[in-house]
């Protein structure tokens, strides 16, 4: 069936593909919900084929094929074929630990020209612990090196908190070393189970400050060889930003059941029934959708987003923020400093750092 959809909703551009939640990872700062969806509630190859070519056939250009770990699905390399065919660029968004030269090499054969490995410390031990996988380090590295002998591209991922942001040098040494053309710097973002270690993960403020000093001078020396891309911590910025470009307007992501929301985090929030890919197409889900549409655009705003001349380029910052600090979705993200909820935030980071994390699993 095709739907038109109204002309001031543009196409999405970008789709994130959450093949699975499982992960042989057991990271504390994990953006996924706590309650994991299990494998046997997983989208076949089938469906997910078509969802592929359902995405390019509504206007998407670039897929993230993600998770948890995408390759702790044995269709990766089909499911891959399928995006190179409808011409999506497919992105492989992995920790590295369940991949293989051999495996790498199939994945190549099926038309991959991308992959983004995360790593969690330029130490091996520190990074293990973190991951919470013994070996996880060494096995990154010799990704990476698997990586450039098929001709991929790879972008390395670091997410910053309180126990790796003191080592951010390194890790940008670490990411030349393994031959990376982009890295992306990302203080940790507090949703899913990241926000049940928070008081753990929060970096103080000068540390953050100084993160920003470290980028910028890499920046700097880096220019022309490895591009770097910066995601400061909401609870330290004075404005928020606008989280996936804005409440459904340019990506969407399907989870591993198939539920399509306009954010990865976007199931907190109650009172939203989210469509699936099994009972409808994603042109009338994009379009359609009551869950896309109740924060699209500004014609949900109150004040001080309604009249506020920023309020097209943050689009009223993150929904699921302001649900977790405010307990509503539709109130001012309060890293707004404009926000009349802007001391829950400085309420947040005034309590006192924790010692130890709630693991991603035992």
């Amino acid at each position: 069936m095709n739907v038109p959809g109204p002309p001031a909703i543009p196409p999405p551009l970008g789709l994130l593909a959450e093949l699975t939640h499982r992960c042989p990872l057991g990271c504390p700062y994990c953006s996924n919900p706590v309650d994991l969806e299990r494998r046997n509630a997983e989208l076949d190859t089938a469906t997910w084929q078509r969802v592929l070519r359902e995405a390019a056939a509504l206007g998407v250009l670039q897929l993230h094929l993600s998770g948890g770990e995408p390759a702790a699905r044995p269709d990766l390399e089909a499911i891959t074929a399928t995006a190179t065919e409808v011409g999506l660029y497919a992105n492989l968004i992995t920790s590295g630990v369940l991949l293989d030269a051999a495996r790498l090499k199939a994945l190549a054969a099926a038309g991959l020209p991308h992959v983004q490995l995360s790593i969690q410390h330029a130490d091996a031990q520190a990074a293990d612990h973190i991951a919470r996988f013994r070996g996880a380090h060494a096995r990154k590295l010799a990704l990476a090196e698997a990586v450039h002998a098929t001709g991929m591209a790879l972008t390395v991922n670091a997410v910053l908190h309180r126990e790796n942001v003191d080592a951010l040098e390194a890790m940008i040494a670490l990411a030349e070393r393994m031959g990376a053309t982009r890295l992306e710097v990302a203080h940790t973002q507090y949703h899913g189970w990241a926000l049940r270690n928070r008081a753990a993960l929060m970096p103080d403020a000068s540390q953050v400050a100084r993160s920003r000093q470290i980028v910028a001078g890499a920046e700097r020396r880096l220019a022309g060889r490895m591009a770097i891309d910066f995601v400061t911590p909401d609870y330290h910025a004075s404005r928020p930003k606008a989280c996936m470009g804005g409440w459904g307007r340019r990506f969407l992501n399907v989870t591993p059941s198939g539920a399509v929301l306009p954010c990865h985090a976007a199931e907190s929030i109650p009172g939203l029934s989210f469509d699936r890919v099994t009972e409808r197409s994603l042109e009338q889900i994009w379009y359609g959708s009551a869950a896309f549409n109740r924060f699209r655009g500004t014609g949900w705003m109150s004040e001080p987003c309604r009249s506020c001349e920023r309020r097209e380029l943050d689009w009223g910052g993150c929904r699921c923020q302001a649900l977790a600090l405010t307990g509503d979705a539709a109130r001012t993200d309060p890293a707004c400093a404009l926000s009349p909820d802007r001391r829950r935030l400085d309420e947040a980071l005034a309590v006192m750092p924790a010692e130890g994390f709630a693991w991603r699993r035992p």
